[in-house]
C-alpha cells in the first residue's frame, strides 16, 4: 500500500501574489478584482479547486510545473437564507457545533477586528464563488475551507491585513497538525474544524510580535 505524505512544519506555506495583470484565469474572480486587498494567499495545493472549482495543483514544492483545469463552481442556491459565518453544506457539524463556532467567530471579530469565515464542503457540492458577496470578503477576512477531497482538510485564504500580522508558517503548521488525513479520519472532520478555529482564535488574540503564533494551540472552551 502506498504511504501517505503529510504536511510538516518545515514545508513552506504557498503564497500567491495577485495582480490584475498577472493573475491566471483559473484563480477565483474576486482575487483579481481585489488585487490590492488580496495581494497574498496562503493555500494548500488545491485551494482554488476546493473554493471555486478552478483547479491549480502544484506538482512540486520546487515549482517544476502546474496542472490547471478550469471547472468553475458558483452555486448561490447552496448558501443559507440568513447570514452565518459558518456554512456547512457537507454536514460535518452538528447544530450545536455550528452555534459554538459562530459564537467563537463573533468573539474573534469583537476582540481583533478580523473576520473568520468557515465553509465545510465536499467538492463539487459547494457555493464556490458565491461566498464572496455573501460574506463581503475583504483584506481583513480569513476564508477557511474544510474539504477532505485532497487528503488535507484545512485550506485557508488569508486577507492582506491579516498576512501582515500572522506568520505565514502558522497556516501550514496548522494544516499539518489538524488537517492531515490521519487526524480527521480518526477524530472526525468536525474535530479538525473545531480545533482549527480555536487555534486561529488563539493566534489572532496573541500580541503581535516576533514570536506570535509560534505554537499551534487548541485551547478548548467550556461548552455554553
Amino acid at each position: 500500500m502506498a504511504s501517505l505524505r503529510l504536511p510538516t512544519a518545515s514545508r513552506p506555506a504557498f503564497r500567491v501574489p495577485i495582480t490584475a495583470a498577472s493573475a491566471p484565469l483559473s484563480l477565483p474572480a474576486f482575487a483579481t478584482q481585489n488585487s490590492v486587498k488580496f495581494t497574498k494567499w496562503v493555500r494548500s495545493k488545491s485551494f482554488n479547486l476546493v473554493l471555486s472549482g478552478a483547479l491549480t495543483v502544484g506538482l512540486s514544492l520546487a515549482g517544476i510545473g502546474v496542472a490547471e483545469a478550469k471547472i468553475g463552481v458558483n452555486k448561490p442556491e447552496l448558501l443559507p437564507k440568513e447570514f452565518s459565518p459558518v456554512i456547512d453544506v457537507a454536514g460535518f457539524l452538528s447544530d450545536g457545533q455550528e452555534k459554538r463556532l459562530a459564537q467563537e467567530i463573533d468573539d474573534i471579530e469583537k476582540d481583533t477586528g478580523f473576520k473568520l469565515r468557515v465553509l465545510a464542503q465536499n467538492y463539487p457540492e459547494t457555493p464556490g464563488l458565491a461566498i464572496k458577496d455573501f460574506w463581503q470578503v475583504d483584506d481583513r477576512t480569513i476564508v477557511f475551507v474544510a474539504d477532505p477531497t485532497f487528503g488535507n482538510i484545512l485550506n485557508f485564504n488569508v486577507g492582506a491585513s491579516i498576512d501582515l500580522d500572522i506568520p505565514r508558517s502558522f497556516w501550514s503548521r496548522l494544516a499539518g497538525k489538524y488537517g492531515n488525513i490521519f487526524y480527521w479520519k480518526e477524530k472526525g472532520e468536525d474535530a479538525s474544524i473545531e480545533a482549527a478555529v480555536m487555534a486561529i482564535s488563539n493566534c489572532l488574540k496573541e500580541p503581535v510580535g516576533p514570536n506570535n503564533c509560534s505554537e499551534v494551540r487548541f485551547l478548548a472552551k467550556a461548552r455554553r
